[in-house]
């Protein structure tokens, strides 16, 4: 049983579980931030553009409710809500965007990053080499010289 118990401290307290449980608890909390975005703000201007209605209350009844005789309800009425579910979907894509967003800011400073190193390494490659010198060009001299061991070698 300890044995059980240490391999499962090992496994709980490796990085990227806890990175993964942070993960969680925020992409919870943001959610909550988008869900009140799409509620509190989207929905009612998706009401307004609709004329005045309740975008939550658009549904499509299959069954009325039925009334007794007391006017209480003696079965409830039987809808397809599909309001809701177009906030929902809305959500998602929100959420979506969001982290595609972050995504692609990460990536982009990951690749900044790794261009950095490279062109760090590169200038450190560089100034570890030491500079040859370049040989000096001849001289008129030299060059005639030079013209003249040809020909005779030529000969």
């Amino acid at each position: 049983m300890k044995k059980f118990l240490n391999e499962f401290k090992a496994f709980a307290m490796r990085g990227n579980v806890i990175d993964l449980a942070v993960g969680v608890v925020i992409g919870g909390a943001f959610g909550k931030i988008t869900t009140s975005i799409v509620n509190d703000i989207i929905m009612p201007v998706i009401g307004v553009i609709t004329g005045g209605l309740n975008f939550s209350d658009w549904k499509i009844v299959l069954k009325q409710a039925v009334l007794d005789a007391e006017g209480a309800v003696a079965n409830p009425e039987i809808a397809i809500t599909f309001g809701n579910t177009i906030a929902v979907i809305l959500d998602f894509i929100i959420i979506a965007f969001a982290v595609f967003c972050m995504v692609k800011g990460i990536n982009t400073m990951h690749a900044k990053a790794e261009a950095l190193k490279k062109k760090e390494e590169e200038e450190a490659a560089a100034a570890a080499e030491p500079e040859v010198p370049a040989e000096p060009e001849p001289t008129k001299e030299e060059l005639l010289l030079t013209e003249i061991r040809d020909l005779l070698k030529n000969k």
